[in-house]
């Protein structure tokens, strides 16, 4: 059979199931460290509940996916996840799924492992929200998600230094409510307001105008330039501050 003909018959079967998101959509992908409890703290021990060395490989990743291709308008990284706003008008691959899902899953992966040596493999998924409301509850749950996150490793890691096994510590952090966490940590001297932002809250990264020192060659003097740069936020706001700080990567695709 000639190629030509091969080609037809088969490439459907590559196609057929092809599901393209919506023009108008928002989209938002999310990644995840497959096996990366292991990971980091069987395999290559980072520091426990937090650690700094990782968080900065996250943000790196963050970083790369935001220039590899993608127009992307807002990412966040908490623990092992990464969540990207893609601009509304992208249509990169004709907004195929599974395109974008594989490449991006790729690319976290190839760039972790860069900085990690070793391998590293992120899966990924990709919500299609249909207004700016669902974007910015999106998010506000991936953050309340980092707190819970955070408050429960501190108490896990608190009460397994303090000689419980998995299964004590587990089991005794279940059980408790939020008051009685902080209160477990505020009696062996860790006040969990105080802890770094980035740990409670997550880190963003986004776009914005920052001066740049250059120079003029025809006036022959020194200027300053605007130019359009990654900024890394460890200080994230919260609730309607929040909101107010993802507004404006949320106008229409027709206005984008």
């Amino acid at each position: 059979m000639k190629f030509d003909d091969l080609d037809a018959r088969l490439r459907v079967f590559e196609t057929a199931h092809d599901h393209c998101a919506l023009p108008g959509l928002y989209l938002v992908a999310r990644l995840d460290g497959r096996g990366f409890t292991r990971l980091t703290k069987e395999i290559h021990r980072f520091e426990a509940p937090f650690d700094e060395r990782f968080r900065d490989m996250m943000v790196r990743t963050v970083e790369h996916l935001m220039q590899c291709g993608f127009r992307v308008s807002y990412g966040f990284t908490q623990s092992d996840e990464i969540s990207l706003l893609l601009d509304p008008a992208e249509d990169t691959f004709g907004r195929k799924l599974r395109k974008l899902i594989s490449v991006l899953a790729g690319e976290a992966s190839a760039r972790f492992t860069q900085q990690l040596g070793a391998v590293a493999c992120f899966d990924c998924r990709i919500s299609q929200l249909p207004r700016p409301a669902d974007v910015v509850d999106y998010f506000r749950w991936r953050q309340e998600d980092a707190h819970r996150n955070s408050l429960n490793a501190h108490c896990y890691w608190l009460l397994r230094g303090l000689g419980h096994d998995v299964a004590q510590a587990t089991a005794r952090v279940k059980g408790l409510g939020v008051g009685a966490k902080n209160e477990l940590l505020f009696q062996h001297g860790v006040n969990y307001n105080e802890l770094p932002a980035w740990q409670k809250r997550g880190v963003g990264v986004y776009w914005a105008s920052r001066l740049k020192d250059a120079f003029d060659p025809i006036r022959q003097q020194p200027v300053q330039v605007t130019r359009r740069a990654l900024h890394v936020d460890y200080q994230l706001p919260l609730g309607a501050d929040y909101a107010a700080l993802l507004r404006p990567w949320l106008r229409p695709a027709d206005e984008a």
